[in-house]
């Protein structure tokens, strides 16, 4: 499988991320989603970078499917991908997984918009360019 721009990372399940039985709560999928994107942009179009461009990304949609509960003594890992680069859109896809097997998945969508005029603008080509050179259409 084919996954532009991938990004893994581990994660700690720490005892305020569970519930009473013991299980990962599903927000905290949500979080460690957010978590995969903010180390994305740092690794791909960091903030510094956005900022002298006059850019933030605006998250339009995120979207999670939980397949098996997580525990505390799971050991889970991330990973993110991007599988589309629109002129103005982008949408990535997110797994967490674990030696159990692959515990949610999802997807997230956004835009990049000028900051002063909180318009819409074009993608970053430097982004788009390290996307097609990792294989994404």
């Amino acid at each position: 499988m084919n996954r532009p721009l991938l990004i893994e990372m581990p994660f700690k399940v720490n005892g305020y991320d569970i519930d009473v039985m013991g299980i990962v709560s599903n927000i905290v999928y949500i979080r460690w989603f957010e978590d995969m994107r903010f180390k994305f942009l740092d690794t791909h179009w960091p903030y510094e970078e956005m900022l002298e461009n006059n850019q933030s990304p605006i998250l339009s949609e995120t979207r999670a499917r939980y397949k098996k509960p997580l525990t505390i003594f799971d050991k889970p890992h991330g990973c993110l991908w991007v599988v589309e680069l629109g002129r103005a859109k982008w949408t990535i896809e997110l797994e967490i997984s674990s030696e159990k097997g692959i515990h949610c998945t999802g997807s997230q969508s956004g835009y990049f918009i000028d900051i002063n005029q909180k318009r819409p603008v074009p993608l970053p080509g430097e982004l788009i360019n390290r996307y097609k050179a990792a294989g994404g259409n």
